[in-house]
């Protein structure tokens, strides 16, 4: 399953908005407002509830300076990723696509997939925060 949220633009260099999303604290203020739960594990590794919605474990999988940061699930259970792409538009101005990567089964899919879109366009519109 892909879902990719609509594109951001960011009032910030690519250098900054890469950084603001490698350092996985930042990410709690990209939330939801309805977030239940926001818990750093370790430095690259952070989980997270929303209400209603099971605990999710994500953590720092590959970073690309000032292109791509990819976090993914800690667990094999669920395996998926959430990828942010960074291009520099100009000195102080970035544009970010996130987008998400994962294997569920046709059930599975059709459970989560509006769920997770619309989660997927609150982070992108809280990129106004960085």
């Amino acid at each position: 399953m892909h879902i990719e949220a609509s594109k951001k633009k960011v009032a910030k260099s690519n250098k900054e908005v890469f950084e603001f999303l490698s350092d996985i604290k930042n990410f709690k203020m990209l939330m939801p407002e309805n977030i239940d739960k926001f818990e750093v594990l370790d430095e690259k590794t952070f989980k997270f509830a929303l209400k209603g919605m099971p605990e999710i474990v994500l953590r720092l999988k590959e970073q690309y300076p000032n292109d791509k940061v990819v976090l993914g699930a800690a667990s094999d259970k669920l395996p998926f990723t959430l990828t942010g792409d960074i291009k520099a538009l100009g000195d102080n101005e970035s544009e970010v696509a996130l987008s998400f990567e994962g294997e569920f089964n046709a059930m599975m899919a059709m459970m989560i997939k509006s769920p997770i879109t619309n989660f997927m366009e609150t982070l992108a519109s809280n990129m106004d925060k960085i």
